[in-house]
């Protein structure tokens, strides 16, 4: 059975044993955590959410994400910037979709 969760101003598609890389969420590598915002659960979709339905997980890592390079640039007017950045992310592995 596959569920639909918001996390992060994201939605995603999840089942069972997959791996997320999702925002950044609080917690240690091997806690536990539990997402209740579910958009859809399986054929029922929630208006707006699913009642009862939860999606838990298991956080596997803390980490960063590749880096973006941001590049600006004006032509003829000697204008260039040069800006990088990496977004902290949360690898999770779903362990248990939960609905009624």
């Amino acid at each position: 059975m596959y569920a639909v969760i918001k996390t992060g101003g994201k939605q995603y598609r999840v089942t069972s044993g997959d791996v997320l890389k999702i925002e950044k969420i609080a917690g240690e590598a091997g806690s536990e955590v539990v997402f209740n915002e579910v958009l859809a659960l399986g054929d029922k979709i929630g208006t707006p959410l699913v009642e009862g339905a939860s999606v838990k997980a298991t956080v596997v890592k803390q980490a960063k994400d590749a880096k973006v390079i941001v590049f600006k640039k004006k032509r003829r007017q000697n204008y260039r910037r040069k800006n990088g950045h990496r977004q902290n992310i949360t690898l999770v592995k779903i362990t248990d979709v939960i609905g009624k």
